[in-house]
């Protein structure tokens, strides 16, 4: 997908309600606009039935989104999302699929991802296939001072 200032929008607004402040987990526009310039990275973003988002679909209609980074042989999952009033709908579901065929399309034999320990979306990963790989001690820091583990998870994918 070839982004525009609409869908930069479209993540911002995303992640500004989906993201807990406390975890300092948000990138900022200049960074998501950074990540798209390089090319290796791709981005999904899902109405609020789960399904791709009409381009003309108002900024305010995006229930989640996508972000990922392409190397040989595998894409990274950097950052994920779905509005807190469209979880448990599926969207995620949906969003992850998407993710994972389109990274196939483009080479991948293997998804990555990293997450912070106690994210709620680690049973949703889980029920994708993804299995923790490793563990950093301490590598978040919250704004209200303890530092949180991160948790390297990866899928193989399969023919």
């Amino acid at each position: 997908m070839t982004s525009g200032a609409d869908d930069i929008d479209r993540i911002m607004a995303v992640m500004g309600c989906a993201f807990d402040p406390e975890f300092g987990e948000a990138w900022t526009r200049r960074q998501v606009e950074d990540a798209l310039i390089l090319g290796q990275c791709h981005y999904l973003l899902a109405g609020p039935d789960g399904e791709p988002l009409a381009a003309e679909a108002p900024v305010g209609t995006t229930a989640g989104f996508a972000l990922s980074r392409s190397n040989p042989d595998e894409e990274e999952l950097l950052l994920f999302g779905v509005v807190p009033q469209s979880r448990r709908r599926g969207i995620g579901d949906r969003l992850l699929s998407r993710f994972a065929q389109e990274a196939r399309e483009r080479g991948a034999d293997r998804l990555l991802l990293e997450m912070r320990r106690g994210n709620a979306a680690e049973s949703l990963y889980r029920r994708h296939g993804f299995v923790p790989m490793g563990v950093r001690s301490n590598y978040y820091r919250t704004l209200s001072g303890p530092r949180l583990d991160a948790i390297t998870f990866v899928r193989i994918l399969g023919d």
